[in-house]
C-alpha cells in the first residue's frame, strides 16, 4: 500500500510567513506611536503679531505669569499673554477642554493626566510658608512635626507647641488648589486634613482672603513669594529654618502644562519663559 505524500515543506513554509508576515502588520498598527517630544529650546527670535497665549491655574503662580506676560509682550510686540488664576484643578480641566494653551500647575501631573495628553514642563522651584497673623502673639517655630499634627486636628491649641492657651484656627485651602494637594502630599505624607470645628476651608483658592482670616488665632500655609513681603502676616519657621534657606522642608516645582501637540503659540512661549531671558525675568519683575 503506497504511503500518501503530503505537501512539499516550501508550502509549510510560504503559510508560516503569511501568518507571522500578518501578525507583525496588525501589531503595529495597534500599537500606539510615540508621543513626540517637543524641545522648547531656545528661545524664539521672533513671533507673529497678533499670536495670543491664555493661560490659567495656580494661585501660586500669578506673579510668574504677569512677570513672563510682561517679558514677552515686551520682546514681541503684537503678542498677548491672557492669564488667570482659578487653582490648579481648574487650569487643567480648562487645559483639556480646549478653554486655554497652558495650565500653570503647582503640583506634578497625575498618570491619568499624562495619559490624556498634558505634559508638564518644569519651570521654578518654590517654598510653601507656613503664616500667622501680624497680631498672633504666637512668635515661635515649629517642628515638621507639630505641623503636620495642627493641620491633621491633633493639636487644636497654641499651648501645645509653646504659645498662650487659645484654640487654633487652622485656614485651609481649597481641594481644587494645587497647593492644597502639594502640601498634603509633602507635609502631611499624604494623610487627610483635619475636620473639627476648628477647621476653616476657603470656597475659593486666593491668598489674600486666607491671610485676612489669620486674625490673632488663625494658621496657614501659602507659596513664600506671596507672604515674603506681607506687613500683615509672619512666617513660621519650620525645623528652625525659615524659607529660604537651602534645607527647608517644604519646598515644590512649579510646572507649566500645555496639551500635545503644542501650537506654535505655546511652543514660543515655553521657549521664552524656559530661556535664559525667561527666568531672568522672572527674578527681576519680582
Amino acid at each position: 500500500m503506497s504511503k500518501k505524500s503530503g505537501p512539499p515543506p516550501i508550502v509549510y513554509i510560504v503559510f508560516f510567513l503569511l501568518v507571522f508576515g500578518g501578525y507583525w502588520f496588525v501589531s503595529k498598527q495597534q500599537s500606539p506611536s510615540p508621543v513626540p517630544v517637543t524641545n522648547f529650546s531656545p528661545a524664539p527670535n521672533s513671533v507673529p503679531s497678533g499670536t495670543t497665549v491664555k493661560i490659567d491655574g495656580s494661585t501660586s503662580m500669578v506673579r510668574i505669569n504677569q512677570n513672563l506676560k510682561r517679558g514677552f509682550e515686551r520682546q514681541f510686540p503684537g503678542t498677548s499673554v491672557v492669564a488667570t488664576a482659578n487653582g490648579s484643578q481648574n487650569g487643567i480641566a480648562d487645559l483639556i477642554a480646549g478653554k486655554v494653551d497652558i495650565a500653570a500647575v503647582s503640583r506634578p501631573l497625575t498618570a491619568q493626566e499624562q495619559s490624556q495628553g498634558l505634559v508638564a514642563v518644569s519651570l521654578s522651584t518654590d517654598a510653601i510658608a507656613i503664616v500667622v497673623g501680624k497680631a498672633n502673639p504666637f512668635n515661635q517655630g515649629l517642628t515638621s512635626a507639630q505641623v503636620a499634627d495642627i493641620f491633621q486636628g491633633k493639636i487644636n491649641n497654641w499651648s501645645a507647641v509653646g504659645g498662650n492657651s487659645g484654640t487654633i484656627r487652622v485656614i485651609n485651602r481649597p481641594a481644587v488648589s494645587g497647593t492644597h494637594q502639594a502640601f498634603q502630599e509633602i507635609v502631611l505624607k499624604g494623610a487627610n486634613f483635619g475636620t473639627a470645628p476648628n477647621f476653616t476651608t476657603l470656597p475659593r483658592d486666593a491668598t489674600t482672603p486666607l491671610l485676612q482670616a489669620l486674625g490673632t488665632d488663625g494658621i496657614g500655609y501659602a507659596t513664600f513669594a506671596q507672604v515674603a513681603n506681607q506687613q500683615t502676616v509672619r512666617v513660621v519657621a519650620i525645623d528652625r529654618l525659615t524659607p529660604d534657606a537651602s534645607a527647608y522642608p517644604y519646598t515644590r516645582q512649579l510646572y507649566y502644562v500645555y496639551k500635545n501637540p503644542a501650537s506654535p503659540g505655546v511652543q514660543a512661549f515655553l521657549g521664552y519663559a524656559t530661556s535664559p531671558q525667561g527666568q531672568q525675568a522672572m527674578i527681576l519683575e519680582n
